[in-house]
């Protein structure tokens, strides 16, 4: 009804596209759609009826539990990710798995769902590293892989290896940033590199654990 009469409908989708039962790292997958089809197969809403599809993108790349994870970092530079991210199960406090942000599962992510714009969040984890990387692209048997292709087996992916490149950090408190144009340069040409990577725009940046606490870029936010 809701609609039939013009309102806005939001939904928000709980986990991570790579969980999706259909489309994730089966067997490490939830056991519904996380994607944006699951609108459609979970709610009733028919697909012509979907305007908008945001993509939520923490800055770094985290798993929960088993399956694969290539970026993944088992360093001290993993570990600051998980205790300044408080990357700890809210209920079982389990730790999150932590890495650098790996390109190929947000293009992968976008092919899933159409994103018109991507949040990335948690960008002020970041702000403690000098140095910061990003995967950029699998390889297997020193091929390189088309954008967005992830392999359909646990084996194929146990194969790939990344492309990194690496940026330098900020180290400074981004906090209080409320626009793109108020975050550090090298804050803003990390995401610029991920919006060229990607070829989607990103709209709002998560520089703090507050409500609040969003920059957005190309636009005012009203609260």
């Amino acid at each position: 009804s809701a609609i039939r009469a013009g309102d806005t409908v939001l939904a928000e989708g709980a986990n991570a596209a790579l969980l999706d039962v259909d489309f994730g790292t089966y067997p490490y997958v939830t056991s519904s759609a996380t994607t944006a089809g699951g609108i459609c197969t979970g709610l009733g809403i028919a697909p012509t009826k979907i305007d908008t599809a945001i993509g939520v993108v923490k800055a770094y790349t985290t798993r929960v539990g088993a399956g694969p994870f290539p970026t993944e970092l088992e360093d001290s530079v993993g570990q600051e990710m998980r205790d300044v991210g408080h990357e700890y199960g809210t209920t079982t406090g389990r730790p999150r798995r932590c890495g650098w942000l790996d390109i190929p599962v947000v293009q992968y992510g976008h092919l899933i769902n159409n994103y018109q714009s991507i949040n990335i969040t948690k960008l002020d984890v970041l702000s403690g590293l000098k140095e910061i990387k990003i995967g950029v692209a699998y390889t297997i048997n020193g091929e390189r892989l088309p954008y967005g292709f992830m392999p359909s087996t646990l084996d194929g992916l146990g194969k790939v290896e990344v492309e990194y490149e690496s940026h330098d950090g900020w180290m400074c408190d981004i906090s209080e940033c409320t626009k793109f144009e108020d975050l550090p340069q090298n804050a803003q040409k990390y995401l610029n590199r991920i919006e060229e990577l990607v070829g989607v725009e990103v709209s709002w940046v998560g520089v703090g654990p507050a409500r609040h606490a969003m920059a957005t870029k190309g636009f005012e936010a009203q609260y």
